[in-house]
Parts: C-alpha cells; structure tokens; sequence
C-alpha cells in the first residue's frame, strides 16, 4: 500500500536530459513480487495522464493485480531523482496529485498473508491517514511489513512524518531499513542498537547496508549478517525495494514465519533470507530499470 509515481531519471548519455521510469517504493516491491512468482496486489491511486498509464502498464506486465487501486483524473508525483557517491536523493512535486488519494483498506486485509506499508505516502497527506489505519488493521489480521524509507525534502514536514514512521514501525512485526533510514528516525543512536531494541520486542528486523551487506535480527537472538552480492554496478535505483521483494517473497514462499512468528526465525533461516533477497537486489543492480530476476542459483 502506497505511492506509485515517476521518478525523472538523468540520463548518463545526454547531458540535461531526463528519463521518465515508473517508481515507488511500494509500486516496486508490488511488481518486484509479481515478477518473482507471488502474487500481488497494489493498493495506490492512479492518476489520468500519461504517466499514470504508463506506471499502469509496468504493473500489469508484472502481473500485479489492480483491484485495490483507486482512480483520479489528477496528475501523477514527480520524484526528480539526484544520484551521486552516496546514493539518490529525490525532490518531489506531489501537491494536488492523484498519488496520494488513496483509500482506507482496513476491511480489505485478512484477504491477504501480508501488507507491505510505508514510503512517502505514510507521511504524506492525504494518504498517511488511510495508510496508518490499513497498517493498524494489518497488525492485528496478518503479516505487517514495514520499509520507512525515509524521505527529506522540503515538502515533507520531517517532525510529523518521522513520528508515523515510527508509529508503523511500532506496528509491524517485519521492519526493513536501510541504516540512514535507521539514524534519520532515531537519531544519535547506532542503528545496531535501534534493530536490537526493536527485535527485542518481538519483531524480525532487516537493516541493509548497500555495499557492506545486510544483517538480520530475529527477536532476542544474535543477529546474522550476509555481504552484498558482488556485482559490476548501472543502477542503484530500486535496489533496496527489490531486496525488500526478495524477502518478502522468501516468507511467504517459505512460510517460515508462520512457525512461531517471524522473530522466531532460526538463524539458518535469516541467512538463507537474506542470501536470497541480496541475489535478488544484485539482479537490480546490474542493469537499468528496476525490474528484479529470480535468482539463477535458486
């Protein structure tokens, strides 16, 4: 449940010349899921332009079901992407678009084995409303998985959308973060720290490091870490929402979860999690688009 909108990508080839690419943290995990094998439904708004057509039909290629997906003759979000050494930061142009209409799926969830929640519509108005009370049902029916993946820019307010993030992560039995995600939402503590203290709690938490790999933290245990698949970089855009489909797509073909929750997993498991979601994220990150492949080992 959330965004779906166009991220405005420089080209490396034309200098001033940008491509539109469908986006959305939860618009790519919901296509990343479907092109792996589980089935998906999208719960966003679609617009009546032509970006919206096109994100469209990026979903419905994947195979994700549209059913849940609210329709308005507004314009789609732009997110100008800025990469750099650090990584891409956005700057969004979402007032009075199509985006962020979405509607309260609370009756919807028991249908479903998890609902995946956060991103920009989690803090954005109208959206985050309909969002955090979809999540509250979630948490009490099925599986709720959060990825914050924080956002600044000037028209986040940082105060407010830093408070519902860290409501959905109180909700969520599966956290998925990168560390600046981590640092920006409790600030001046490790993000190691963080993970444990909400592992600790009864939850599986996921923190991705990029390049330096990920770690896993199943309720009290000692956590697991696993290096990043080596790969010849192209794009980074997507990485981590097709690690996110990865692991997604591992609990619920698994099952694994379902044993005694998904801070039960044991440690083999994490580490076979999270071998499968970095192969997953590596297959991103080795080509443009931000379509993921099924591993060839697996």
């Amino acid at each position: 449940m959330g965004e779906a909108l166009i991220d405005l990508v420089p080209s490396p080839r034309e200098p001033r010349t940008y491509h539109a690419e469908p986006g959305g943290a939860p618009a790519n995990v919901a296509a990343g899921l479907a092109r792996l094998g589980t089935p998906s439904w999208f719960a966003g708004a679609l617009g009546g332009d032509g970006f919206a057509r096109m994100i469209e039909e990026r979903l419905v290629s994947a195979g994700t079901e549209l059913g849940l997906c609210a329709r308005s003759e507004l314009p789609t979000t732009l997110a100008v992407a800025d990469p750099g050494p650090d990584g891409t930061s956005y700057h969004f142009h979402l007032r009075d678009t199509a985006t962020f209409r979405l509607p309260d799926h609370a009756g919807e969830v028991e249908r479903f084995a998890a609902v995946y929640a956060g991103g920009v519509a989690a803090v954005v108005d109208p959206a985050a409303e309909a969002v955090a009370s979809t999540a509250r049902a979630a948490a009490g029916h099925t599986l709720l998985v959060v990825d914050p993946n924080v956002r600044e820019d000037r028209t986040i307010d940082p105060e407010a959308g830093g408070r519902r993030l860290r409501e959905l992560c109180g909700l969520a039995q599966v956290i998925k973060a990168s560390d600046e995600d981590m640092a920006r939402l409790w600030p001046g503590v490790d993000p190691d720290e963080t993970c444990r203290r909400l592992a600790g709690e009864g939850r599986l938490v996921v923190l991705t490091r990029g390049a330096r790999g990920s770690t896993g933290y199943a309720g009290p245990a000692e956590p697991v870490s696993v290096p990043a698949v080596p790969v010849e970089v192209v794009n980074t855009i997507g990485a981590g929402d097709a690690f996110m489909s990865g692991v997604l797509n591992w609990l619920t073909t698994t099952g694994a979860h379902r044993d005694g929750g998904a801070d039960a997993l044991s440690r083999d498991q994490v580490t076979r999690m999270l071998g499968f979601a970095s192969q997953v994220a590596a297959s991103v990150c080795a080509q443009t688009g931000t379509e993921p492949s099924i591993p060839a080992s697996i």
